[in-house]
């Protein structure tokens, strides 16, 4: 057994560096630990702190291939984030231009909880604490 302790990172490639690199921090409101601009590679990583723990990293290449289809792809399925009150959350989001889906409950759990899409259509989900 290797004894995990949490998820360290979540990595994903952007077709649109400046303009994932804002919705990630202007948007959801995330922490940039430190940029790096990686010539021998035309690439930009930027690592972002997630509260509670945890970074997301945010990479761009030239000419990424595109998501297979949209969210069913094999692979991640989607990136989500516990927050507090999804009512506001939501609001918040649309006051930007963004997109929300309806917000729904988990059968499960009886959690409230919405989609979104970053601007490469990455599926990304708001779960009500």
């Amino acid at each position: 057994m290797l004894n995990l302790l949490r998820i360290h990172h979540v990595a994903i490639i952007v077709s649109d560096y400046k303009r994932s690199k804002r919705f990630y921090t202007e948007i959801l409101g995330l922490e940039i630990i430190r940029e790096t601009y990686r010539a021998e590679r035309d690439s930009y990583k930027l690592d972002l702190r997630v509260p509670g723990g945890g970074q997301i990293e945010l990479f761009s290449f030239p000419e990424p291939p595109p998501r297979p289809s949209y969210p069913e792809a094999a692979g991640l399925r989607h990136l989500a984030f516990e927050i507090n009150d999804i009512e506001r959350a939501k609001s918040s989001l649309e006051s930007q231009q963004i997109t929300v889906e309806e917000i729904r409950t988990d059968e499960i759990t009886q959690k409230r909880f919405t989609f979104l899409a970053d601007p490469d259509g990455l599926p990304i989900e708001l779960y009500e604490r």
